[in-house]
């Protein structure tokens, strides 16, 4: 417990994480509040997920299997995992089985990952986006160790990897790092002139890590849900390099927890109102994928890992295995926000893969009793039930973590109160004597008010042991007069002889908060459209003729040669105005055009779906991507348009331009996707 401690001191004394710290959780709490005041009804969707999750959870081997099915009837392979080592040996295993893809790699790819290269240049190479699973079975160094290079993708992730670090944040990976910090590790390892300019920095990954994308022999990424009754996987990503990693290799990897499964689309519409509002305060992520299908020539893999979640779903801590993992519990922590993940560690001095609340309970629920002593750096404030998207009770979970209930399948807790002294276990068995007996708990409120009478003149030379800071860095606190409960029976309004356990049922209804917003009427969808999309970066366009209209912009920015979605525009106009295109994916090319088969009016998101002239390349390689949306097809939300994936091999909505904040939750605009998108609408 006392390098537990010493970590959390380190912490706090730390004035460079602290600044960090402060701004990702200033950011993140605003931008959430603001996001879901577009959904008045959020308490209500809050319910229905938590149902939703807790039915999941309790037919798990239905849903599961129900999912298999139908996802290798599309096409997809599916292994199960019962532990860490085996996920590990599937995915050497499905690496072996390549054929020996010995390309020449261009020579300033080498000088740009040198840092990174762990083998030689011949060997296999993975690109990989952010995945916890994959942090919780330490996944990287033990593909390391069998020589196959691993490089994230994901800017967070990639600064941490330079770093050689764990994530701080489920999120946010890098939220313990300032712009200083990452100037210098890029200076140092890419060998670029020093600057803290933060697009300059996102501008460098991105050039650094095309490379690797473009070259990579097999993409892994995790998965955020499975839909039970399509066999289909949902992966979100802000920047687009989780696209790249499951549509550019001929080999996706996608490493999935086996709790995420939903039953249906309907169910993952009400989820991902849920999750990007709480994970980074935008009402839909930049990217949602729905992968159903390998991509043509391309193996999809999907390895179901259970590593613990067996033994979690029939403890007294299954409710945990409802988590969606949105990390909003640790920006809402007060603890957390003042130690960031890397305090979070175990007995063995390893850091824990998932800090927080929710870290505290499924981290030694999931990998042991090396983790139990996380469930005392909490406060129990309940600040984390309230941020909860899916209404899991943390509070409840910690108590029952700390009471030795993480590492047993039923009602009888282990190693009680692990994590503590002695001298603390003892003194809490003579709190929880006196505090389950309401008459002695009345007598020993007495006695202290008694006593804080007695001892008032000396309080100022009372000190308690230094590593408590009572007496040396805070003050007691003045005793009350009276106690709380003589006061309370005291206090107006209150009838005499009313029971403390009614109280609150008699308490004026103005404790509790109504939201008294009406949804406004509805507006023209075309105005909603365009507004939603231009505050994301985007840009619409209405227009009677999209090809001459998309020749004027192209001859504006001196473009001669696009990535053209077959039967999008009228290819002989584009001819005879000296437009050159291909419908074949070309990394050099830097205007992609594709049809959009619907918008949402709400988000101003965009649905692509893979066909012909590969559309999903198109929107996703070049740096500019023009999409031509018919006005019709404007829809209202996100879930009156999940019956269009139905049937599609893969598909993507998209909602703006790629964007990361991993650098001091500053926001760019332009990471591994297009840093810009136009949308031109077609009237009729």
């Amino acid at each position: 417990m006392g390098t537990f401690r010493q970590r959390i001191r380190e912490s706090i004394n730390n004035e460079t994480l602290q600044i960090a710290l402060d701004n990702n959780t200033e950011r993140r709490l605003k931008g959430r509040a603001l996001a879901f005041e577009s959904i008045p009804d959020w308490r209500e969707r809050r319910q229905r997920a938590h149902k939703i999750r807790a039915d999941v959870i309790e037919h798990l081997d239905s849903y599961l299997s129900q999912f298999i099915t139908h996802a290798e009837a599309n096409g997809m392979t599916v292994h199960r995992a019962k532990d860490a080592a085996e996920a590990i040996q599937i995915v050497l295993d499905i690496a072996k089985d390549l054929p020996q893809r010995r390309r020449e790699r261009k020579e300033n790819q080498k000088e740009i990952s040198v840092d990174l290269r762990l083998s030689p240049v011949n060997s296999v190479l993975i690109a990989k986006s952010k995945s916890m699973v994959s942090e919780e079975i330490e996944l990287n160094h033990a593909l390391e160790k069998e020589g196959i290079e691993v490089i994230e993708t994901d800017l967070g992730e990639y600064i941490v990897q330079l770093r050689h670090e764990r994530p701080s944040h489920i999120i946010t990976p890098a939220a313990h790092l300032r712009k200083e910090q990452v100037a210098e590790l890029f200076h140092e390892k890419l060998g670029i002139p020093y600057t803290t300019d933060i697009p300059t920095l996102t501008a460098t990954a991105r050039k650094v890590l095309r490379e690797v994308f473009l070259t990579a022999d097999i993409g892994l990424s995790g998965v955020n849900f499975g839909i039970a009754d399509t066999g289909g996987i949902c992966v979100i990503t802000n920047e687009g390099n989780a696209r790249m990693v499951t549509t550019l290799p001929p080999v996706h990897i996608a490493l999935m927890g086996m709790e995420r499964i939903v039953p249906n689309l309907d169910d993952l519409a009400l989820m991902l109102s849920l999750l990007p509002r709480s994970a980074t305060g935008q009402k839909l992520s930049v990217y949602t994928q729905l992968l159903h299908k390998p991509l043509p020539d391309q193996q999809r893999h999907i390895i179901l890992l259970d590593n613990g979640r067996t033994r979690l779903r029939n403890s007294p801590l299954k409710e945990s295995l409802y988590c969606i993992r949105c990390g909003a519990c640790l920006n809402a922590c007060p603890v957390f926000r003042e130690l960031s993940g890397h305090a979070y560690i175990g007995s063995d001095l390893s850091i824990a893969p998932y800090p927080g609340p929710i870290g505290s309970v499924i981290s030694p629920g999931l990998l042991g009793e090396n983790y139990v002593q996380l469930a005392q750096a909490s406060s129990l404030c309940g600040a984390c039930k309230d941020a909860c998207p899916v209404d899991i009770d943390l509070p409840k979970l910690l108590t029952r973590v700390r009471a030795g209930y993480s590492s047993t399948t039923d009602d009888t807790p282990q190693t009680a109160g692990a994590g503590l002294s002695a001298s603390t276990k003892f003194g809490l068995r003579i709190f929880a004597r006196i505090a389950t007996h309401p008459k002695l708990y009345a007598a020993s409120q007495k006695f202290a008010a008694l006593g804080s009478f007695l001892f008032a003149p000396f309080s100022q030379w009372i000190r308690l042991p230094a590593f408590t800071g009572w007496g040396y860095s805070k003050d007691f606190p003045r005793f009350a007069g009276k106690t709380f409960r003589d006061g309370f029976m005291e206090s107006d309004g209150l009838p005499s002889g009313t029971r403390i356990e009614n109280a609150w049922e008699q308490a004026p209804t103005l404790h509790k908060i109504q939201t008294q917003e009406q949804a406004p009427a509805l507006q023209n969808k075309i105005t909603q459209f365009t507004s939603e999309l231009t505050a994301l970066g985007g840009h619409a366009y209405q227009t009677q003729n999209a090809t001459q209209d998309i020749i004027e912009f192209l001859k504006s920015r001196g473009v001669h040669k696009i990535h053209l979605e077959p039967k999008t525009l009228d290819e002989n106009i584009l001819q005879n105005a000296e437009i050159d295109f291909t419908h074949e994916p070309d990394p050099e090319i830097i205007v992609g055009v594709t049809n959009a088969l619907c918008g949402l009016a709400d988000t101003g998101s965009i649905l692509i779906v893979d066909g012909e002239g590969s559309p999903l390349h198109a929107s996703l390689l070049p740096e500019i991507h023009i999409a031509v949306l018919n006005s019709s097809n404007i829809l209202s939300s996100l879930s009156d348009a999940m019956h269009l994936v139905k049937g599609t091999g893969a598909a993507v909505f998209i909602t703006g331009p790629s964007r990361t904040a991993d650098i001091e939750m500053t926001l760019t605009i332009g990471v591994h996707g297009p840093k810009e998108i136009h949308v031109f609408i077609v009237d009729g």
